[in-house]
């Protein structure tokens, strides 16, 4: 029983007295059960249910759908990192040291409310894994995909609960327009088919991801060596471990990717045989090679998914 006081205690102390007061009224922040529970769901469909269901039914067309989200995504994202430049960054923000300013004033409340539109875009983000099982990619729900976006809702409520601005302000600032680029990709991906494999800009891309993950990193290791900054150091403990695991994770989804040398598919080995007996792709039986093989083209792994008539990056 005693236990069980404690716990009630803490609970109220950290959800209520601890918390930034302004964010408290606004949708899915009062506490955390409602967003628990949209993760939930979104776990229980995305792993179980969804794959269930789509057992013995036919891959939704929805490109067009996925089409103008992708646009949606472009325009939000967009819309916050230039809303970080304007609010922080142009008004002196520091990238080494910068404090909450938790004051009911004009500029701060815009720099809690950015950071807590920032969090809404995070929820919309889990709509990627979504349209996998409703397309029936459930290849492409990997462990990376699901905990990247899981983590990001959790870790953002977090950041919106109890420091919205200050120094966590670069985390969404860097990651928003990272997904500007990203986005942008996947729209002319699924607007225009003829782009699909003509886009040379997806490797890099993933360099992006992998560069925004360790400037996160160097952005929060600063402030070990901070001693006199108010901001508070304990999200240290959660972020710093958080970004080198997903740091890790997507170098070694860019080596596998794009350095490891992958064995040849096999068209490759069908096309060689054919050219050391002398005959061209062209002579065999007047079939070209993907009509002999059924177009069984196999692909290397990639850091980016498919996501309607384009690619999905594991995102972040």
């Amino acid at each position: 029983m005693l236990v069980l006081r404690y716990l009630a205690s803490f609970y109220h102390y950290v959800n209520y007295e601890v918390s930034d007061p302004r964010v408290n009224d606004w949708f899915l922040m009062k506490t955390p059960w409602p967003g628990a529970a949209i993760l939930g769901l979104y776990l229980m469909f995305v792993l179980k249910w969804g794959p269930k269901w789509m057992e013995n039914r036919k891959p939704f067309q929805i490109d067009t759908i996925i089409k103008y989200y992708n646009l949606i995504q472009v325009v939000l994202c967009a819309f916050l990192f230039v809303e970080g430049f304007r609010l922080g960054y142009l008004r002196g923000y520091s990238f080494l040291c910068q404090p909450v300013d938790y004051s009911p004033t004009e500029i701060p409340i815009a720099i809690a409310r950015r950071c807590y539109y920032y969090f809404l875009v995070k929820v919309l983000d889990l709509l990627d894994t979504i349209f996998f099982v409703l397309r029936k990619k459930q290849n492409q729900v990997s462990f990376l995909h699901v905990y990247h976006h899981t983590g990001m809702v959790m870790l953002v409520w977090s950041g919106v609960k109890w420091f919205p601005g200050g120094h966590g302000v670069f985390m969404g600032f860097i990651n928003s327009f990272v997904h500007v680029v990203m986005y942008a990709y996947y729209f002319l991906t699924s607007a225009n088919p003829k782009y699909k494999n003509n886009l040379w800009w997806k490797k890099y891309i993933t360099q992006l991801q992998i560069i925004q993950f360790g400037m996160i990193f160097l952005q929060w290791f600063v402030l070990l060596f901070q001693p006199n900054c108010t901001f508070p150091k304990w999200p240290l403990f959660v972020i710093l471990p958080q970004n080198l695991f997903m740091f890790c994770l997507f170098l070694d989804f860019y080596y596998q990717a794009y350095i490891k040398k992958k064995p040849p598919t096999v068209a490759a080995r069908r096309s060689a045989e054919l050219q050391q007996n002398g005959i061209h792709k062209s002579d065999s039986n007047g079939k070209s090679m993907n009509g002999d093989y059924n177009g069984k083209l196999t692909n290397g792994a990639d850091c980016t998914k498919r996501n309607s008539s384009k690619e999905v990056s594991v995102t972040s």
